[in-house]
């Protein structure tokens, strides 16, 4: 297994990477709306918040070999499943002609307080 950490997206906060990769496979650890730069968890609109956390997941997939059409499977935890249309439109300008399967599900609590986190799995064939 290989373990991959990048500057272009929150350093964990906790003891795992950010990804590991097993064979071709790539497991990308959840990420939340966290600045790469300031390591501070950002507030604001849900659109900003799920474009800030795409945007950190998609370092992670590129500075680890894959693409975005590798995506297999996404899964998107919601503080407040009432956002689910604002997520799901900001979810949709990444990925376009190449639509992983996904669930999406309401939870209590995130960490740091996060209003969204997500994780996915790639797969190269």
């Amino acid at each position: 297994m290989e373990y991959f950490n990048t500057d272009r997206a929150p350093k964990a906060i906790g003891p795992y990477s950010q990804a590991v990769k097993a064979g071709n496979i790539l497991f990308i650890s959840g990420q939340i709306p966290i600045d790469p730069a300031t390591g501070i968890l950002q507030t604001g609109s849900i659109e900003k918040l799920t474009e800030l956390v795409l945007n950190n997941l998609s370092n992670i997939i590129t500075d680890a070999g894959f693409d975005l059409k590798n995506v297999a499977k996404v899964t998107v935890f919601l503080k407040n499943i009432g956002n689910f249309e604002k997520v799901n439109n900001v979810y949709s300008k990444f990925f376009k002609e190449y639509k992983p399967s996904r669930a999406v599900v309401e939870v209590s609590n995130l960490p740091k307080g996060a209003e969204i986190e997500i994780e996915a799995v790639c797969v190269k064939d």
